[in-house]
């Protein structure tokens, strides 16, 4: 029996012309482990939002959808609730409650089920994903991929008869998202529950599933077993074949008569048994690189916390990067690297230690949202672009052309992710801060970042990206980075970094390490094997946009101490008012009242204590200084009207 029916399936956003699915047609079986996978903006997300009816957004719709051979729109919203289970990809934007307890039980107390039934169900599904360790701690502290785990669980405690995933890990490391896929695949397996993951890091999807389908353009491009949608974008010379598995990728290349291999095992015995009986070539060594002596950028001993009680997020990071050079800083969800990359941008400022950076500065930070201002893509640029030409140059070079009149929010997260690039591009950077910028972007759009950043360090412009893409840092990084407990654990080049690594290392290496040992990338192995290395995409001509190389004698700017910014003109004659005006009232009390009239004194002198501190702070924000200093003025006053009445 089918979970899902798709039938001419079409869906089009108000104020567009061009269908974000069009007839699309899809059988998912009941027990199916599904993955959607295609370029960033065919269509993915919106497909899955039309099978959640609560989530399908605003737009005209045709075609049908049966839901276990009923039609969606006549369920009720308590099946849908409970059926019907979906996990978003960010997963703050899911989160609900403030305890990890009360997010597993808020789903089932909105169903109004009975607490027995709730605290059997919360500790069940508490158990199976090894919750009881941080069942009471505050949802706040968690980490990101705690937090997404959390959410898979809230989901799971409803039962539901299928799960709806939409990139569930893209905000989560390489050990994160392979423990949080494993659950899926357990979920699949051990529960029978039908899944549908949409998903740009197939390397360990493609493995779990039992069907894929591949979305053009709004349109269904190929479904069915893993290996014959993979044969089939092979066939096609489609793009998204890079995004396959490595190993598939290897063995495609090498053009073996073997079956095709798609997990790690799988390629480490068809690679042992072509060795045997090929002779693999010598890998050429990695290039050698010259970076000017005076970095970009650079931090010594940097130490910072959020909270003055809490822990120390950084210890003691120290890092340079130069001048056309490419620094890629990895680790887990939670040590330190999007805190250092706002330390370097002057967002915070370090508790200890210096940053000294040499040119201006510009920062993509990790939700693009943050820097959508205006009612369009178009908008938004032209706040930094104001000519039509640049504005242009910018949106071919970002593949924006026809995204430039939509709404930034209306975009896919990886359309998302290109329009935020574009506009700090438009800043003319000498050095550029990316975190996570391959979040959410297909393989054939990361070639174009690729393409697009290698101009960059042509004309000498440092790049320091955070990522958790270690394929991409493998390919692209010129220098690597891991970030543990708040300082770099370990740094080198690419091969050197990842050759030596368990985890966090590509599927290449760990495929191929007993037979070549250095090599890191599945190019790295297809030459060895004697196959042919996919080209480069063609390099487009640098754009005219990009900043000119920096002037001779330019001097770096340091990140200036905190300032101690002497008192105002009006806060030093409000301090002489006070000195003077509280003295003489008691004087003028004491003399002329005698021991008369105590509260008469008493309310001049408090009127006299708070006036300075309206004239003082009226329509602004008060420095720690003027505070401390008239709060120590007024106690005077005070000890004064204290002492007068004794």
């Amino acid at each position: 029996m089918e979970t899902f029916q798709i039938s001419q399936l079409s869906f089009t956003y108000p104020g567009q012309a061009r269908p974000a699915l069009d007839h699309t047609s899809l059988c998912v079986e009941e027990g199916a482990f599904l993955v959607l996978c295609g370029q960033s903006g065919c269509g993915k997300t919106t497909l899955l939002r039309q099978l959640k009816p609560a989530l399908t957004p605003y737009g005209t719709q045709s075609g049908q959808i049966l839901f276990q051979g009923r039609p969606l729109r006549d369920l009720g919203p308590r099946q849908q609730s409970g059926d019907i289970g979906f996990v978003m990809q960010s997963p703050d934007n899911q989160l609900v409650t403030d305890k990890v307890w009360h997010e597993l039980a808020f789903g089932l107390e909105s169903l109004g089920l009975d607490t027995p039934t709730i605290r059997r169900r919360v500790a069940e599904m508490a158990s199976f994903f090894g919750i009881e360790s941080w069942f009471h701690r505050d949802v706040a502290e968690l980490s990101g991929g705690q937090k997404q785990l959390l959410n898979l669980a809230a989901v799971m405690v409803m039962q539901p008869k299928v799960l709806l995933l939409d990139e569930p890990t893209s905000q989560l490391d390489p050990i994160a998202a392979e423990e949080f896929l494993s659950v899926l695949g357990r979920i699949n397996r051990d529960l029978g529950t039908t899944v549908i993951l949409s998903e740009h890091r197939l390397e360990e999807a493609l493995p779990l599933a039992t069907a894929a389908a591949v979305l053009d353009g709004g349109r269904l491009l190929a479904a069915g077993p893993p290996r014959q949608v993979g044969q089939t974008l092979k066939d096609l010379k489609h793009p998204m074949f890079r995004a396959m598995p490595a190993p598939a990728r290897i063995w495609a290349a090498v053009d073996s008569d073997t079956p095709c291999p798609f997990t790690v095992r799988e390629g480490r015995n068809w690679l042992s048994d072509f060795s045997h009986k090929n002779v693999l070539r010598p890998l050429p060594p990695e290039k050698e690189r010259q970076f000017d002596e005076i970095p970009a950028l650079e931090a010594r001993e940097l130490w910072f916390r959020y909270e003055k009680e809490g822990p120390d997020v950084l210890r003691g990071l120290s890092l340079t990067v130069g001048p056309g050079e490419f620094l890629a800083l990895l680790g887990g969800n939670g040590a330190g690297k999007s805190t250092a990359l706002s330390l370097m941008a002057g967002v915070n400022r370090p508790q200890r230690g210096t940053i000294e950076r040499r040119g201006r500065l510009a920062l993509l930070p990790q939700d693009p949202q943050t820097l959508f201002l205006k009612k369009t893509v178009r908008e938004d640029l032209m706040a930094m672009a104001p000519e039509a030409v640049e504005l242009e140059r910018v949106a071919a070079l970002c593949r924006l052309e026809g995204l430039l009149d939509r709404h930034p929010y209306d975009l896919s997260g990886g359309e998302q992710q290109r329009a935020a690039l574009a506009k700090v591009l438009l800043c003319r950077p000498r050095i550029l801060l990316l975190d996570e910028p391959t979040k959410g972007l297909d393989t054939a759009f990361q070639d174009e970042l690729a393409q697009i950043l290698a101009q960059l360090l042509e004309q000498n412009v440092a790049v320091v990206m955070v990522s958790h893409d270690i394929a991409f840092c493998a390919r692209y990084a010129h220098r690597c980075i891991l970030i543990f407990d708040g300082a770099a654990a370990a740094e080198g080049t690419p091969r050197q970094f990842f050759s030596g690594n368990s985890f966090y290392t590509t599927a290449a290496s760990r495929m191929s390490r007993e037979v070549i040992p250095q090599a890191v990338t599945a190019e790295d192995v297809i030459f060895c094997c004697g196959g042919t290395v996919s080209k480069e995409p063609e390099r487009r001509p640098p754009p005219e946009h990009l900043p000119a190389p920096p002037g001779e004698g330019e001097k770096p700017v340091q990140m200036p101490p905190p300032s101690k910014k002497a008192l105002s003109r009006r806060t030093r004659l409000t301090v002489f008012c006070l000195l003077l005006l509280v003295p003489v009232t008691l004087f003028a009390g004491s003399y002329f009242w005698k021991d008369r009239n105590y509260y008469v004194i008493s309310l001049l002198i408090l009127l006299e204590c708070m006036l300075p501190f309206f004239l003082v702070f009226e329509g602004r924000k008060p420095s720690a200084r003027e505070v401390t200093v008239l709060a120590s003025l007024c106690a005077l006053g005070v000890a004064g009207r204290a002492a007068f009445f004794m």
